[in-house]
């Protein structure tokens, strides 16, 4: 029968029964990921999409060069100890523009009633909560709806440095054990669900130290003056001293890796502890090239919201961009690679005026398929 004018023909549904697989997903990979999770509750097929590489892999903005952004929006995620436990702040980096992310919307809620759950680290898609009254770790994928607890290695049991790293087939939890004679390494590996010991802890790391920085299987942190960088071979469990140089007249040394290989060094340059100027290097073999300079009035502006405390300022990647923070600040100071340009963020709308101390910064790229 012919249409009527002014409609579209509607497809006769045994043509969709019969079409391909391979066809149906192509098809569907068009849709806006809004409209696809909607159509999840229609179908078990459908619904098993979310858990296939193949058609996520479509989804993927490498998957086509025409396509304009990733599927899903990437966040730079807020944390601080004076938020109430059942909600934190997301920045949209992609729409620009501020969200919450609601603990009793997610798999969060048997936790959010909790007096302490902290926000730790990171990666990959994945976050890792601290759980203390239960003494474990909580890690949780957000967007497919799966999480882990991961009971401490002892009890009681005080830690520092924990680093979540994401490999090619789970993830790694790394930390240094504290409060003991003699402090060690202790790795926890998601394929096997266990933790491993490593007693021959004998570099000597600040107090404050932050998370360590993942390049090829490598976890690297930098010691106090005089600056060195070391690294933790994940595989053998095993320190080694890099022997790259470090740029001359240093006052405090960040590193970031961009999770391809690639590592970046940010660093105040001064004298006395006092930093001047602040600048970015690239690492080319063994040798740190200078990419650019922090502008004069940023650089005045950075250094006064820390006071000079740099053991407060820490460095991430998100996104193409390096991201620099303080403790005692909340708005970020990035650099964008590609447009080799500085800015800032302001601070969250939602936050108070008072605080003052205790923001932690994180980038939280959602990942659908990837396991806890």
């Amino acid at each position: 029968m012919a249409a009527k004018a002014g409609k579209s023909p509607e497809m006769d549904p045994r043509i969709w029964s019969r079409l391909p697989e391979e066809l149906l997903e192509h098809l569907l990979s068009f849709l806006p990921l809004k409209t696809f999770f909607n159509l999840l509750c229609t179908c078990k097929h459908f619904k098993s999409l979310i858990y296939s590489p193949s058609f996520l892999a479509k989804y993927s903005p490498s998957a086509s060069s025409s396509s304009p952004s990733p599927a899903f929006s990437s966040f730079l995620l807020l944390s601080h100890p004076q938020f109430c436990h059942h909600r934190l702040p997301l920045y949209d980096s992609v729409l620009g523009n501020w969200r919450n992310l609601s603990f009793t919307r997610s798999i969060l809620l048997p936790y959010a009633t909790a007096t302490t759950i902290t926000l730790l680290s990171a990666a990959n898609g994945l976050l890792c909560f601290s759980l203390p009254n239960s003494s474990s770790f909580l890690v949780c994928n957000l967007l497919a709806g799966s999480s882990r607890v991961v009971k401490f290695p002892g009890y009681p049991f005080a830690f520092e440095m924990l680093t979540l790293v994401p490999t090619s087939n789970g993830y790694k939890i790394f930390m240094i054990a504290s409060g003991f004679s003699s402090r060690t390494v202790w790795v926890y590996d998601s394929t096997v669900h266990s933790w491993r010991e490593f007693q021959d802890f004998d570099p000597i790391l600040s107090d404050n130290c932050h998370q360590g920085v993942y390049s090829d299987g490598v976890l690297f942190f930098c010691t106090p003056e005089p600056f060195s960088i070391l690294g933790f071979v994940l595989e053998r469990g095993k320190w080694e001293r890099s022997g790259m140089v470090l740029p001359g007249e240093l006052t405090f040394v960040k590193l970031v890796s961009n999770g391809d290989g690639k590592l970046y060094l940010v660093g105040g340059i001064g004298r006395n502890g006092i930093s001047k100027s602040m600048k970015l290097w690239e690492l080319e073999g063994e040798n740190w090239v200078l990419v650019e300079s922090l502008p004069e009035f940023m650089s005045q502006k950075l250094f006064s919201v820390c006071y000079h405390n740099y053991e407060h300022v820490y460095c991430f990647w998100h996104q193409e961009t390096i991201c620099v923070c303080c403790y005692t600040w909340p708005e970020i100071l990035y650099y964008k690679i590609g447009r080799r340009t500085w800015h800032w963020l302001p601070k969250c709308p939602s936050l108070p005026d008072k605080w003052s101390c205790g923001f932690r910064w994180f980038s939280f790229v959602p990942e659908l398929y990837v396991q806890v």
